[in-house]
């Protein structure tokens, strides 16, 4: 998937509009005009670690790009003013209909989000999550459905974040 770093595509002041926007560090802007500094930070994003009483780990099938068809956890962006545990509990509600018992943060890891071709930076968190119920599991926002999967047989070329995969080899060899 091709994508294209921030400091290739941001070429004007987003306060002014000014095109005297120059990089000043690997990962700033300065705008010369109205001395606005805007920096390259990272977004964040959680996922969610649920085994059934099979042993298995949930999964979800991404209904968009990128990586349309491919594996994921369930999960998603933290939205302004939110902490990472209540978009966990929105996210999972809105993907698959699922109301959360108690969760407990396992890990982070980095990853590159790309988005119509530009690059987002993400800090993302796992969390162990056991859910209210897993009856009714209903597949909607932006996936496509769920599966299953004991953790030792997931195939990783299916899970292309690689985020994900580190949460999955760690939930792996705890």
């Amino acid at each position: 998937m091709t994508s294209t770093h921030p400091v290739e595509v941001i070429r004007f002041c987003p306060r002014c509009g000014s095109e005297l926007f120059p990089l000043v560090t690997d990962r700033s802007f300065k705008c010369s005009h109205c001395g606005f500094h805007y920096f390259i930070n990272t977004s964040s994003a959680v996922a969610a670690l649920i085994l059934n009483p099979r042993g298995e780990l949930l999964f979800t099938r991404r209904a968009i790009n990128p990586h349309k068809g491919k594996l994921d956890l369930p999960g998603g962006f933290v939205d302004p003013g939110e902490s990472a545990e209540q978009a966990l509990a929105r996210e999972l509600n809105e993907e698959l209909g699922i109301q959360i018992r108690s969760m407990k943060y396992v890990t982070s890891a980095p990853n590159e989000y790309i988005y119509s071709g530009f690059t987002v930076f993400t800090l993302d968190m796992a969390f162990r999550v056991i859910p209210v119920s897993l009856s009714g599991l209903n597949p909607q926002d932006d996936i496509s459905g769920y599966e299953w999967i004991v953790p030792s047989q997931v195939d990783f070329d299916e899970l292309p974040a690689k985020s994900m995969q580190i949460f999955v080899k760690k939930f792996i060899t705890d």
